[in-house]
């Protein structure tokens, strides 16, 4: 008798083990995925444009909303755009404004938010809103860009107010590692990546890249400048910049959302 005992509890030992095991590698398996902003070098260090002028920045508020990472299987495909189809998604639950000049030169990417027992899994498509601000100092726009822009001894403060709203839908995030894969009890991140040499272009490409085909310059947003000073929003640029350079803007800004290197789709 017992013997038989020994047996079953051995037996009722090992398949509570199991149990557990499949509990550490399957459905329950949760971690921490962070959502990061990141201007990149360019909004940090400050840079060249296309036509030569030294842009540095002092803020850049974006304004991020329905912030959503999502398991995709296919992978989602910017170029054909659509709504992110998924089974498994995580989201921050509030606005968030953000200033990606934060910090020094060197300063990390902006950590947005963070979702705790987020499912395992490799995070490999993220979307966001920039929308207008309720509060703040971007209130009013989704997107706020303050510096200084300085050429031949000329100097330009200028601020620049985007109203208008954008909605990206982005896949895997492309650059030297991969990101967003959750692993049971680790932390990962996807990122929001954003382009703004696509804006004012980059002296440091050749004039006949794309990048500097498709971009302003910073020489349009100059000549409408007065004493020194620029401070427009898209409603008083349409009226001041000619009818090409504005059309260049409005056709530039819904590219400046990226994953790393890779393409979003933006509506």
């Amino acid at each position: 008798m017992g013997k038989r005992l020994l047996v079953l509890a051995l037996a009722a030992l090992l398949a509570a083990s199991i149990m557990l095991g499949g509990c550490g590698n399957g459905e329950d398996a949760v971690g921490t995925l962070q959502f990061h902003a990141n201007g990149e070098d360019f909004v940090r260090q400050g840079f060249v444009s296309k036509d030569g002028w030294s842009i540095n920045f002092d803020h850049v508020y974006v304004n991020l909303a329905d912030v959503t990472a999502y398991q995709t299987d296919p992978p989602y495909d910017s170029l054909s755009g659509g709504d992110v189809e998924a089974e498994v998604e995580v989201s921050l639950d509030s606005v968030y404004t953000v200033d990606l000049a934060e910090g020094g030169e060197n300063a990390p990417p902006i950590l947005v938010g963070e979702v705790q027992n987020a499912a395992v899994g490799h995070y490999n498509a993220i979307s966001w809103e920039m929308v207008k601000a309720s509060s703040g100092p971007a209130a009013g726009y989704g997107l706020v860009i303050v510096g200084t822009a300085e050429k031949d001894g000329q100097s330009i403060d200028f601020t620049i107010k985007v109203e208008k709203e954008y909605e990206y839908s982005c896949g895997e995030y492309v650059g030297d590692e991969r990101k967003g894969i959750v692993e049971d009890g680790g932390t990962a991140d996807v990122e929001m990546t954003f382009h703004f040499d696509h804006v004012f272009g980059d002296a440091e490409s050749p004039m006949s890249d794309h990048l500097n085909i498709g971009a302003v310059g910073f020489e349009p947003f100059n000549s409408i400048a007065e004493g020194g000073k620029l401070d427009e929003d898209m409603a008083g640029l349409q009226a001041k910049l000619s009818a090409e350079d504005y059309a260049t803007l409005v056709d530039v800004l819904p590219t400046l959302g990226h994953v790393g290197e890779g393409h979003c789709h933006c509506e």
